[in-house]
């Protein structure tokens, strides 16, 4: 592969051709020797007998706890038909109709501007930036990196984007990703505006459930007993955040939103839940889920680790649950490419997307300036299905704002939010982020390479 080190000699192809015969040994001792010891890695496959007896144990309280929560549902052919018929945009908006919500006239909008075209077209957009070079220019699609924002966590923000897209002609993205209270979403009908939102400009978005251990659960009752807010958030660091029976209720909080609004793909926090969402794939529930960034996956061994599982628990034709793979801020262009290889060796380059952070929140999270377009920029053309995530605006701009982005507002309950004013400030944060975005799409565009916006808006 393009670009790797240290790594480059062990991925040379003539690095592994040495034979075992004695003659060989004594021309290439190194290789011989190196070929032999590789061998001791080999999984038994008694041990794949064991782990498939040990998941068909009639008396394994572990598979019959989720059994139990699948039934509770129906049965997987019951969940998925429910959820289809939740997806449908018929279904949303008569939902909202009958409701009386506001979001119906945005949507009616929305629906307008996507039918006559008012967003700008990839043509136009690549003559905008490029002039009439852009017509002698060949892109090629195979490489085209999702432009992603994070995190939408108010309807209105999408439509003010929209608005700013059509009048400054600017892309909106192809995917969105929200880390708002289920509960808080439920109450003020955004879980089913957004829903329907995405299915008219053709985007996806993932939504987090509340069985997280950063907050109290759907139940009310807290989760990580040990937290008490963002003063003790480092406790929730590493994954800590499902411990106990609450990894079964994620996957009933999950099969809830499922079979009712439709919803899909969710965040994963944690390796218990990861797993859960493998079995339930395996089963035969259409769910799909991205790993956050809190899983720490920094280096192509836990990335390796993630991926063997997702391709250990694929299913028959190949496909995983695993649709979106968050790698932690601190990784290089060199465990990005390496986990790109052991992705294409599992056959996941075009199920899995290797998700990156072009920019972050200014606050709480990572240290600034934190910026990586111009490493995206390396990689693009030879890394296949990969996202460039915008959780935050360009360092210039966050340095000038009054309230820069910061990742604990994602954590204020709403009625905090409009009690302290907050609300003109986060929307702001937010439209810097779609900003941020569109800095990306254009270098891309300079750079000759493709770049994967709300589909259903730009043709």
């Amino acid at each position: 592969m393009k670009g790797i080190c240290p790594y480059n000699d062990l991925l040379r192809a003539d690095f592994y051709t040495s034979t075992s015969t004695s003659s060989e040994e004594a021309k290439n001792p190194r290789d011989y020797r190196l070929n032999n010891l590789r061998q001791r890695l080999k999984v038994d496959d008694r041990n794949l007998v064991e782990i498939n007896d040990f998941l068909l144990r009639k008396d394994n309280p572990l598979v019959n706890g989720l059994l139990k929560i699948v039934e509770k549902h129906g049965g997987v052919d019951e969940i998925n038909r429910k959820a289809r018929d939740a997806r449908r945009l018929e279904s949303l908006m008569t939902r909202l109709r009958k409701k009386g919500s506001q979001f119906v006239k945005d949507l009616e909008w929305l629906l307008e501007q996507r039918n006559k075209n008012a967003f700008v077209s990839i043509k136009d957009y690549r003559r905008k930036h490029l002039g009439d070079k852009a017509d002698s220019m060949t892109f090629d699609d195979s490489f085209a990196v999702t432009l992603e924002i994070s995190a939408c966590n108010f309807f209105p923000w999408l439509i003010e984007e929209a608005k700013r897209a059509i009048t400054q002609q600017d892309l909106m993205p192809g995917r969105f990703i929200r880390v708002r209270s289920m509960k808080e979403q439920v109450e003020d009908d955004e879980v089913i505006a957004f829903a329907a939102a995405m299915q008219i400009i053709g985007a996806s978005y993932v939504e987090t459930l509340d069985t997280k251990g950063t907050m109290p659960g759907p139940d009310g009752l807290p989760i990580n007993i040990h937290l008490g807010g963002p003063e003790t958030i480092t406790g929730y660091f590493g994954g800590v955040g499902v411990p106990n029976e609450y990894a079964l209720k994620w996957v009933d909080e999950f099969l809830h939103y499922y079979t009712e609004y439709g919803i899909r793909q969710v965040l994963n926090v944690n390796p218990g839940s990861v797993m859960l969402g493998y079995l339930l794939y395996k089963l035969g529930v259409d769910i799909e889920f991205k790993i956050s960034v809190f899983m720490g996956n920094d280096n192509p061994f836990s990335c390796f680790w993630t991926l063997m599982t997702a391709k250990l628990f694929s299913r028959d034709d190949g496909t995983s649950p695993l649709i979106g793979f968050n790698l932690a801020n601190s990784v290089d262009n060199n465990t990005i490419e390496l986990s790109a290889y052991v992705r294409k060796a599992f056959g996941l380059e075009d199920i899995v997307r290797v998700e990156h952070h072009i920019v972050e929140t200014c606050k709480s999270i990572v240290r600034q300036p934190y910026d990586r377009l111009d490493e995206l920029l390396e990689i693009a053309g030879h890394v296949k299905n990969l996202s460039a995530k915008h959780e935050g605006g360009t360092p210039d701009v966050e340095a000038r704002r009054e309230h820069p982005s910061d990742i604990l507002d994602y954590f204020i309950p709403k009625r905090d939010i409009l009690e302290k004013g907050l609300m003109p400030k986060l929307a702001a944060n937010y439209l810097d982020k779609h900003d941020a975005v569109n800095r990306t799409a254009k270098a891309l565009t300079e750079r000759g390479l493709t770049f994967i916006a709300a589909q259903n808006l730009h043709k």
